[in-house]
């Protein structure tokens, strides 16, 4: 008997039927003797329905007021679906985050997971039933409804797998597991029998959506088993996501170099133009930035010429309008910079493969490559196991095809 924690996303509870679907399934793994956690998130456009509704009452909503609204997608969602496992005959319970003692910090929209009191949980366990808790969502210190951001559901799936000491967590989504690349762009890339935790945080971050980046930290961090299979497909192993230790050595011998290829076309690039060239002026530019709760993921800082310099960043496109609004009001002035600017035409492609480490020439071929197709580079970032380039968006997919091609992703 394993515990295993099951986690369902939007579109595999979009209708009445498939979280009848779902029941079926999980109504299997029960009857093999399995204790079974499901979580499971809002039915396909219901946040988006509930946000819009927010957005015609009040154009920038209360963020503790929006997250007390969202929140009940996710309600109706453990109602349907507890109810569906009992027209199986299987006892079932749920619970919403906040029923559970999911803890978070107070950071509306995009709050964090302090702790968890699963005791609840362990207890229904016991007594036999199938407990299904809404993910997405948690409550504060103070009682507050919180959110835990876009793709929530996978971070409340892995933590909740890690509380309990899981044996296994599945993530199971509309694609039947991880891929070299987006198939909707590349119709060569191939599904991934496993990966590590390195590659798939560093795929999460750079722009794949298979998984919440914030999971898969959880899952690295607290050792969870996690496998990500398709809600739409009763048999297939999915991909496993492992650690890279001595135990895969003999399998890491033949890890490809390049493991797959992330986009983002959801960045926008801030430019501060003219600013001085002196210590602590990164400081005075993000400091603003951070405090504001905008997530900065590349930087640039040209060198130094007439004692002025020009210093690049990039945001997410829908931070961008705040961020200028802060730079502007806020840090030109105090600075003196010279200009500030924004761009959200741009794209980001990464090349990620923990193989990298042992293989030198990887970023010249890929500058080569990118050379070839005309696509100039306008930021470069670089890890052990990651190579990252801002393009122009119209770039994007042609940059994607023409580096999966490059590095031999379609070979079996």
């Amino acid at each position: 008997m394993a515990l295993i924690v099951q986690k369902y996303g939007g579109t595999s509870v979009g209708s009445p039927e498939r979280i009848k679907n779902l029941a079926r399934r999980v109504a299997r793994f029960k009857a093999l003797g399995h204790q079974i956690v499901v979580v499971v998130s809002a039915m396909s456009g219901e946040t988006n329905r509930l946000i819009g509704l927010a957005r015609e009452v009040m154009a920038e909503p209360d963020p503790r007021e929006l997250d007390v609204m969202v929140s009940t997608g996710e309600q109706v969602t453990i109602g349907l679906t507890a109810m569906a496992l009992m027209e199986l005959g299987i006892k079932a319970k749920s619970y919403t985050g906040a029923q559970v003692r999911i803890v978070t910090d107070d950071a509306h929209t995009k709050a964090r997971i302090l702790h968890i009191d699963e005791k609840r949980i362990r207890a229904d366990l016991d007594a036999g039933n199938v407990v299904v808790v809404a993910g997405f969502q948690g409550v504060d210190e103070d009682g507050n409804i919180t959110t835990l951001g876009r793709g929530g559901s996978d971070t409340t799936g892995v933590a909740l797998a890690a509380a309990l000491k899981a044996d296994e967590c599945q993530i199971y989504t509309d694609v039947d597991g991880v891929y070299t690349t987006d198939p909707r762009v590349v119709p060569e890339a191939r599904r991934l029998k496993s990966i590590t935790f390195e590659e798939m945080l560093e795929l999460a971050s750079q722009g794949s959506k298979v998984l919440q980046i914030r999971s898969v930290e959880f899952a690295g961090k607290y050792k969870v088993k996690l496998r990500v299979l398709s809600s739409f497909e009763e048999d297939g192993e999915g991909t496993l996501i492992t650690f890279e230790d001595s135990e895969n050595k003999d399998s890491n011998m033949e890890q490809p170099i390049i493991s797959g290829i992330a986009f983002n076309r959801d960045e926008a690039k801030i430019t501060v133009l003219g600013v001085p060239d002196k210590p602590g002026i990164a400081y005075q530019i993000l400091g603003p930035v951070a405090d504001a709760n905008i997530d900065v993921d590349m930087i640039i800082q040209n060198t130094g010429a007439d004692g002025t310099t020009d210093f690049t960043f990039t945001v997410h496109k829908n931070e961008m309008p705040k961020a200028l609004s802060i730079l502007r009001d806020q840090v030109q002035a105090h600075i003196g910079a010279r200009e500030i600017s924004g761009d959200d035409k741009i794209a980001k492609v990464s090349v990620v493969g923990v193989g990298m480490r042992s293989h030198v020439g990887i970023a010249s071929q890929m500058f080569r490559t990118l050379a070839e197709e005309g696509i100039n580079l306008q930021m470069i970032s670089t890890s052990e196991i990651k190579i990252a380039v801002v393009i122009d968006e119209k770039y994007m997919e042609l940059a994607v095809r023409v580096l999966h091609k490059a590095f031999g992703l379609e070979a079996a």
